[in-house]
């Protein structure tokens, strides 16, 4: 085993180890993993529980040195089986999760930015920070009400990209938290030793005729369509009209919405998944390069066991903006 597992600061467990999985999306805020132990009487673990912290470390490839992969993280789940040989499988998050998973209230101003903002939920939830970019993008005034935190520096971050900013995606480190610009990893790794590649092309989720909707204007007592502000299409005598209505509380403007009306249009939809020898250092939002084309990793999930492999999936910008952005 190349990786090693410290539980609770003090217990390594590493030679208990039978599996160890890792997931990661842009869609999800924790660095996943599942562990399996094989425990028997005499490893003089002691027991295990939910809230416990973690620390799972390897040597980063092309390397020679491990260091922290999945840290700070915590248990959240803990089974036991036992048909001979006891087992416990350890459901594990990064310190992300706790974003994820608690709820508040926040009235923001406008003009602050997504930096500006995860500042503000860090400090309310006492997450250290790392050196955090400035995203520059200024938002408008938000009201959010009993949500998720993950859910609100999402939308900050989806405002922040809709505004014409670039894409960020919260990560936890070692050092704190981070907010990382999609594609700019210094390191872009060449996918060339590939277990298997499925390249994907589908019309689902393609858009080829926008229309931008004045926001609806409450209080009125009067039934009446709403005002279309712009109309962009792209592609419909190839594949047919597959419509989509916009409305957008933030456009203002005929040339904001004319702007917003072609960022939403979308041909084809292609995706790759890879399956190819494990780059532990790849999370998702990295670039990677695949047969010369340059793709951002929309997914990753990981099995360490033996060498190791893992499964990417694959889009380009263009693609991940429109997907997980501007939705």
């Amino acid at each position: 085993m190349t990786y090693q597992v410290i539980i609770d600061d003090q217990y390594d467990v590493t030679k208990l180890v039978e599996t160890i999985t890792l997931k990661d999306s842009l869609e999800q805020i924790a660095y996943q993993a599942n562990i399996r132990l094989a425990v028997s009487a005499s490893s003089g673990l002691p027991s295990i529980s939910p809230g416990m912290p973690v620390r799972i470390s390897g040597v980063p490839f092309g390397e020679k040195s491990k260091v922290p992969l999945v840290h700070p993280a915590v248990i959240w789940e803990v089974e036991s089986a036992n048909s001979g040989t006891k087992r416990l499988s350890l459901t594990v998050y990064d310190r992300m999760i706790y974003l994820e998973k608690s709820e508040d209230e926040f009235l923001l101003p406008k003009d602050q930015t997504a930096t500006q903002r995860l500042k503000t939920y860090a400090k309310e939830w006492k997450i250290p920070c790392a050196t955090l970019p400035d995203t520059k993008t200024k938002l408008g005034k938000a009201v959010y009400r009993a949500q998720t935190i993950f859910s609100m520096m999402f939308a900050d971050l989806k405002e922040t990209a809709k505004s014409g900013g670039d894409m960020y995606h919260p990560r936890m480190t070692p050092g704190g938290l981070q907010l990382y610009k999609v594609g700019s990893n210094t390191k872009v790794h060449e996918l060339d030793r590939l277990i298997d590649l499925t390249q994907m092309r589908t019309l689902e989720g393609a858009v080829t005729k926008v229309k931008v909707m004045a926001a609806s204007e409450s209080g009125s007592g009067k039934e009446a369509p709403s005002k279309v502000l712009a109309i962009e299409q792209d592609g419909v005598a190839e594949l047919g009209t597959l419509q989509k209505l916009v409305e957008d509380d933030q456009v203002k403007t005929a040339a904001a919405a004319k702007k917003l009306a072609k960022s939403r249009l979308a041909g084809i939809q292609e995706t790759f998944t890879v399956t190819a020898p494990d780059i532990n250092t790849i999370r998702a939002g990295d670039a990677v390069l695949l047969k010369g084309l340059k793709l951002i990793v929309m997914s990753v999930s990981r099995d360490l066991s033996g060498a190791g492999t893992m499964t990417l999936e694959l889009a380009t910008a263009e693609m991940v903006r429109r997907r997980v952005y501007l939705e």
